[in-house]
C-alpha cells in the first residue's frame, strides 16, 4: 500500500499552475511524441485524443496557429479557454471540475488486466454504453489502461490520459451497468493511481460538474477539488478570400 502524496506546487503562486493548461504541458512535455503542432498551438492525433491546446489562450498568434493547424471551419475542443477571438465561434460549452489526489489509498488490483490495442473493440463497446468521455481507437497508447473481466467480458476499466510533467490524469473510468455497486471503479482508480505514484507523479482527474455522484465518490476516496473548468468546442474561421490582383 502506498503512502498518500500531496501535490506540491512547481510554480510560484503568482504564476499559472501547470494543470491550468494541462494539455499544452503534456504535448510539450511527456506526450511530445504525439504532438501535431504549429507554433503556439498543438493537438493530439485525431485517432488518439480529441484535445487541442494553446500555449497562451490570450495570445492572438496562438489562435492563428490553431486555425492553421486544424483548418478552416473546423470544430475542435480547446482546453483552458473562456473567450475566443473575432471570427471564431463557441459551438458548445460545458462545465467541469478538476480534482487532484491529496489522500488516495493507491494499491494494485490483482484481478485487473492491462488493456491494449487487441481490446479496442470491447473497450469501445463499454465506452459507448457508459459514456465516460471521449475514447478513440488509439487512446490506449497514452498510458496504462486496466480492466476487470467477468466470465471473459470486459465490465470495468480506467486508465491514464493527459500527462503533464509530474502529473497523470486518470480517465475513462467506467463500469458496465449490470456490475455497478461492487466497487470496481474504485479498485481500478486505486490501481491506476498506484502505477502513477510508482513513477513519482501525482494523479488528477476531470469530471462533468453535473456528475455529482462521481465527484462525491472521488472526494470520498481522497481526491480534492482544485478548480472548476470549462470544456469548450470552438469553430475556426473560414478561409479569407484571396485578394483581388
Amino acid at each position: 500500500m502506498s503512502a498518500s502524496v500531496s501535490p506540491s506546487p512547481t510554480q510560484s503562486p503568482a504564476e499559472p499552475h501547470l494543470l491550468d493548461n494541462a494539455v499544452w504541458a503534456a504535448l510539450t512535455g511527456p506526450h511530445a511524441r504525439f504532438a501535431e503542432r504549429v507554433g503556439r498551438a498543438a493537438r493530439y492525433p485525431l485517432d488518439v485524443c480529441p484535445f487541442t491546446a494553446l500555449a497562451d489562450p490570450a495570445d492572438p498568434v496562438a489562435w492563428d496557429d490553431l486555425a492553421e493547424l486544424v483548418g478552416p471551419e473546423t470544430v475542435t475542443p480547446v482546453t483552458g479557454v473562456r473567450a475566443v477571438p473575432d471570427g471564431w465561434e463557441i459551438v458548445e460549452r460545458g462545465q467541469g471540475v478538476q480534482l487532484v489526489d491529496t489522500g488516495l489509498r493507491a494499491e494494485p488490483a490483482p484481478e485487473a488486466v492491462r488493456l491494449g490495442l487487441d481490446d479496442i473493440p470491447e473497450i469501445l463497446d463499454l465506452v459507448a454504453l457508459t459514456t465516460p468521455g471521449p475514447f478513440l481507437p488509439r487512446t490506449v497508447e497514452l498510458g496504462v489502461y486496466l480492466g476487470i473481466r467477468h466470465r471473459g467480458r470486459l465490465i470495468a476499466m480506467a486508465g491514464e490520459r493527459v500527462h503533464p510533467p509530474g502529473w497523470t490524469e486518470i480517465s475513462a473510468v467506467c463500469t458496465h451497468p449490470t456490475h455497478r455497486g461492487q466497487g470496481l471503479a474504485t479498485r481500478l482508480v486505486r490501481a491506476v493511481a498506484a502505477g502513477i505514484r510508482a513513477r513519482g507523479e501525482i494523479p488528477f482527474l476531470h469530471a462533468l460538474a453535473s456528475n455529482t455522484n462521481a465527484i462525491r465518490l472521488y472526494e470520498s476516496i481522497g481526491f480534492t477539488l482544485r478548480r472548476r473548468t470549462d470544456f469548450v468546442l470552438v469553430r475556426t474561421p473560414g478561409r479569407h478570400p484571396d485578394p483581388t490582383p
